[in-house]
């Protein structure tokens, strides 16, 4: 595969907006491809894989392209298409740029120092040092920096997921059973999926099993009333309803209009009709207590530094600080406290993130039972016993990339006992 000078070119131009970090990388990279709609989907495709490399290796590439002469935006592009395709793929570049790329490919990348390798900025990789120690740092900071695998959720009110797996077998494409959450399927390479009739009739859902897990310890069941309370684009509320076999009184809430709209298309391929999502102002909507004291289930999928997704978004490492995560953690603590009037007596909480940190984790649990003694916490080897869910966890799920192939994720499931 030769690739055009073009692609060098667009990708220097969608970078240098992005590292500026005033908003996602994705939504940097959708928009400037809606604005350049000559690109072609091979082309699409080279510049979004390499953003996305520069941004998981940005310390390795910065180091290296201190050699080199020119624009450092350059440098920094010609380093991560020499990491996808070989120096031999790319079209338009000098003679000078070609042996400077072959010398520093050769580059051995262990001998470097263990922090730069871990491509994390210096406070995030502090702390997780602090949690897991160094060693155990270093794998999950080597796991963070690849892509993540594509996960699909099969949606049982539809399909089976032996029937599903058949059919993608057949495509074909390379797939297994998620080895924890009981309707997940792992895609080893991503396809087309949104051309294809399964997901066109609503028989599956992109959904990572980190996610689906979450959405399993809820434990809801026929009948009941549940709440996701931080709803979002509706994933988990899906998997709900689907646990509820379509029966009961789900609502979905969120602040976002924008987020709930994207829930609609997946709503309606679901074939969910007891979902009823509800747009609120803030955590004390009127509209929410309205519902005080009598959900058996809420779920709160907290706003977070989303640190446990880098294999999709890392650019996160790279916008978030020690004072976001603050902010975040006076924000996440404020929402707890609001699903939880919600919950009647003998009814569940969950509190949930995809953060790593401790900070948005274990230290929110804790000031949650310090200031609520209307409930305790379950243990989590116990919930996930209730929902024959094969792991091993003690007090709260987390989920890690290295040890579990998920997203990083975290959960606390409380009871009102009284």
């Amino acid at each position: 595969m030769r690739l055009s000078p073009l692609v060098i070119t667009h990708t220097e131009q969608v970078l240098r907006e992005i590292l500026q970090f005033a908003g996602p990388a994705d939504v940097v990279i959708s928009r400037y491809f809606r604005e350049h709609a000559k690109l072609g989907m091979r082309e699409r495709g080279a510049i979004a894989e390499t953003v996305y490399v520069i941004l998981r290796n940005r310390l390795v590439y910065n180091h290296l392209s201190e050699s080199g002469r020119g624009a450092q935006m350059r440098r920094l592009v010609l380093l991560g298409l020499a990491d996808i395709y070989g120096v031999e793929a790319l079209g338009g570049i000098s003679e000078e740029e070609k042996v400077w790329l072959e010398h520093v490919m050769k580059i051995d990348r262990a001998r470097l120092p263990k922090k730069m390798q871990a491509n994390l900025p210096d406070w995030f990789y502090n702390r997780l040092v602090a949690q897991y120690g160094e060693d155990e740092t270093l794998r999950l900071a080597a796991v963070l920096n690849t892509p993540a695998s594509l996960d699909l959720r099969v949606n049982t009110l539809k399909a089976k997921r032996e029937d599903v797996l058949k059919v993608l077998k057949e495509v074909p494409v390379e797939c297994e059973p998620t080895p924890y959450a009981s309707s997940g399927i792992r895609l080893h390479r991503k396809i087309a999926l949104q051309n294809m009739p399964l997901f066109k009739e609503g028989n599956v859902e992109v959904q990572d099993e980190g996610s689906q897990l979450l959405a399993q310890i809820v434990g809801a069941k026929r009948g009941e009333m549940v709440v996701d309370f931080c709803a979002g684009a509706g994933g988990k509320t899906l998997a709900l309803g689907v646990a509820m076999r379509n029966t009961g009184r789900l609502y979905a809430f969120d602040v976002s209009d924008r987020r709930l709209a994207k829930m609609k298309p997946r709503l309606a391929r679901s074939g969910l009709s007891n979902v009823h999502p509800v747009q609120i102002a803030h955590e004390r909507d009127a509209r929410i207590k309205r519902l005080a004291a009598k959900a058996d289930r809420v779920l709160v999928d907290s706003p977070c530094s989303g640190l446990g997704t880098l294999r999709r978004n890392p650019d996160l490492k790279w916008r978030q600080t020690p004072e976001t995560i603050a902010e975040m953690a006076q924000k996440q603590q404020a929402i707890l406290e609001s699903a939880a009037r919600l919950v009647r007596p003998g009814g569940r909480l969950v509190y949930a993130t995809c953060s790593l940190l401790d900070d948005e984790n274990e230290k929110i649990v804790a000031g949650f039972l310090e200031k609520d003694d209307r409930f305790v916490l379950v243990p989590m080897q116990q919930v996930l016993g209730e929902g024959k869910i094969g792991l091993e966890m003690g007090d709260y799920l987390k989920l890690l990339p290295q040890i579990h192939q998920t997203d990083g994720f975290f959960a606390a499931v409380f009871e009102r006992v009284r």
